[in-house]
């Protein structure tokens, strides 16, 4: 294989694991790049390609992650990772693993973690690397890396998200579920949302967005059912979509633009969480973004219109 045949086949697994520890989708689109510039740039081939870029990948998103934890510490409202669509990785031996590892909330619980403590557990729990090839990659030691995991693992077996595995039926219950949304079916999703389910959003301070979190099954029913059916009085639309391994939408202005991302966190046959990111600042990779600001006036002269 030439250098460009071997990266490629490797890239779905490097962009996988820069996701995992960064939590962005340019960011680790970024360092992939960066690493295949340091591969090109190497004058000698590694014994193992996949063991060099894993490191590579792995010490570029480390160093990332150490400066966006400033900017992240600064975030206004609730920080939730870009919307993924599709993992370019797949491993059948570890599916389970893979699918946990890029919901939002098993993302936004990884954040707990300090970055060599983030990375470790990536590469350990999520992609099954083995201690010495860890070791190299975070320029640690193995005894070192054991400590790091039993730390990020403690952190993160506190808040452990669980969530139905059954595909087929987180889909059918997704499908109620913006069939009710549609509709303004406030007793239609009181019965699909769980007693304590939270409704949140991440604009980031550049689009609108909740004030705080609206906890409990009747709220958010009504809150939603209230703002839904305008959206569609605007031309407002969404498409189902798989959102970071969890049933969700992306939801769009008239002329096709992104508004926003959601997604469903669902357990027990019921919606346990939902999650909306509208910053735009998170949406680019999706397609071009809507103006949310323009769109909210527009819903509001639709309101009062709609009244009179």
């Amino acid at each position: 294989m030439s250098k460009v045949e071997e990266f490629e086949e490797l890239r779905p697994l490097l962009f996988s694991i820069a996701y995992r520890i960064l939590g962005s989708v340019s960011e680790a689109e970024d360092a992939v790049q960066e690493t295949w510039l340091r591969f090109d740039g190497s004058s000698t081939r590694p014994t193992s390609t996949k063991a060099f870029l894993s490191a590579a990948v792995t010490r570029i998103s480390i160093d990332v992650l150490r400066s966006a934890r400033v900017r992240r510490e600064q975030y206004v409202g609730p920080w939730f990772p870009e919307p993924l669509l599709n993992d370019p990785y797949q491993d059948p031996a570890r599916a389970a693993e893979l699918a946990d590892s890029v919901s939002m909330a098993a993302l936004v619980l990884l954040e707990r973690l300090s970055p060599l403590e983030r990375a470790v557990f990536v590469l350990r729990e999520v992609f099954g690397f083995g201690f010495d090839e860890i070791a190299t990659a975070v320029e640690r030691s193995e005894a070192a890396c054991r400590q790091l995991l039993v730390r990020a693992r403690r952190h993160m077996q506190a808040g452990r998200p669980r969530f139905e595995a059954d595909r087929q039926e987180r889909q059918e219950l997704a499908t109620r579920f913006f069939d009710a949304l549609r509709e303004g079916d406030v007793t239609g999703l009181q019965e699909l949302l769980a007693a304590d389910v939270s409704l949140v959003g991440d604009g980031g301070g550049k689009a609108p967005q909740l004030a705080r979190a609206i906890v409990g099954a009747d709220k958010a029913a009504r809150l939603l059912a209230s703002a839904f059916p305008s959206l569609f009085l605007i031309e407002v639309t969404f498409e189902p979509r798989e959102v970071n391994g969890q049933p969700g939408a992306i939801f769009r202005d008239r002329d096709g633009k992104v508004l926003y991302a959601m997604a469903l966190d669902v357990l027990d046959g019921q919606i346990q969480m939902i999650r909306s990111v509208s910053n735009p600042d998170k949406l680019g990779h999706l397609g071009p973004v809507a103006d949310a600001w323009a769109t909210n006036r527009e819903l509001q002269q639709a309101r009062r219109a709609s009244r009179s």
